[in-house]
């Protein structure tokens, strides 16, 4: 029984470097992560370029507009994370479509399906495999925000940059997930990325019913609205219940990949 639960964990690091490799060993990953990390820079730069210019145009005035100072850097790195996590939430399908898809078509499932291997420590071994991943997106562009805003005068506060990075992390985790559930579900990677865009929509619409609508319903939305609890960790506001949240939404989608999973098991005996 012991030698059966150490064969089950050394699984668990075996799968997850298996995926990991699959990841950075791949043409296609380093083709979207140079994308990303164009597109991400670009905005960066034309972000604080057009804060540089209003400042200017502050000073020529002589400052007779400005009732406070302005937290510049505090500025810029709220708009640069909202793009950043536009821009990471239109790469996460590309991530999550292969998860189980993959598995499919390399006719590796069988192997998964039939190994002494829990459900659970399969998803978990992926989920942590692709997260890795996408630190690997984030620190390059984490690197560079904090040697541009470095000297930045006011300093930018630490746990402002720290809490943005984090909440990043928890909606790519909660939407990878929920992704992975989703490419267990078929054996084509297109369909799997329809799906995992089209879960990407329903956050965005869910986000905008919130801010639009009055009442219990937008209440509700505004709560339930990963984006919105998103922009709260971008601004340094860290409560309880938007942690409780995107756990709930990661350990909904493991757990539903873990069901889907072993479905699949019973069918095929």
């Amino acid at each position: 029984m012991q030698r059966l639960h150490l064969l089950r964990d050394r699984a668990g690091v075996v799968l997850y470097e298996r995926e990991l490799y699959s990841y950075f060993g791949s043409p296609f990953f380093y083709g979207i992560a140079g994308a990303f990390w164009l597109l991400a820079g670009f905005f960066f730069n034309v972000q604080l370029q057009s804060l540089l210019s209003q400042l200017a145009a502050f000073d020529q005035q002589g400052g007779a507009t400005i009732t406070q100072p302005i937290d510049a850097p505090y500025l810029l790195i709220q708009n640069f994370m909202g793009v950043l996590g536009f821009l990471l939430l239109l790469l996460l399908p590309m991530l999550s479509m292969g998860l189980y898809t993959e598995e499919r078509k390399r006719t590796t499932l069988e192997l998964l399906l039939t190994a002494p291997v829990r459900n659970w420590t399969v998803a978990i071994a992926k989920l942590l495999a692709v997260l890795t991943a996408v630190v690997g997106l984030l620190l390059p562009i984490a690197v560079y925000e904090a040697i541009a805003l470095g000297s930045a005068s006011p300093p930018l506060s630490p746990w402002i940059f720290f809490s943005g990075y984090v909440g990043l992390l928890l909606l790519a985790a909660a939407v990878l997930s929920l992704g992975m559930f989703l490419s267990s579900l078929t054996d084509s990677t297109v369909l799997a990325a329809i799906l995992s865009f089209l879960l990407v929509l329903a956050l965005w619409a869910l986000d905008s019913l919130g801010g639009s609508v009055s009442g219990a319903i937008g209440d509700i939305s505004r709560h339930l609205s990963l984006l919105q609890q998103y922009s709260q960790w971008v601004e340094g506001q860290v409560s309880s219940a938007s942690v409780v949240l995107f756990a709930s939404a990661i350990g909904l989608g493991l757990f539903l990949t873990a069901q889907s999973v072993e479905l699949l098991r019973v069918r095929r005996g």
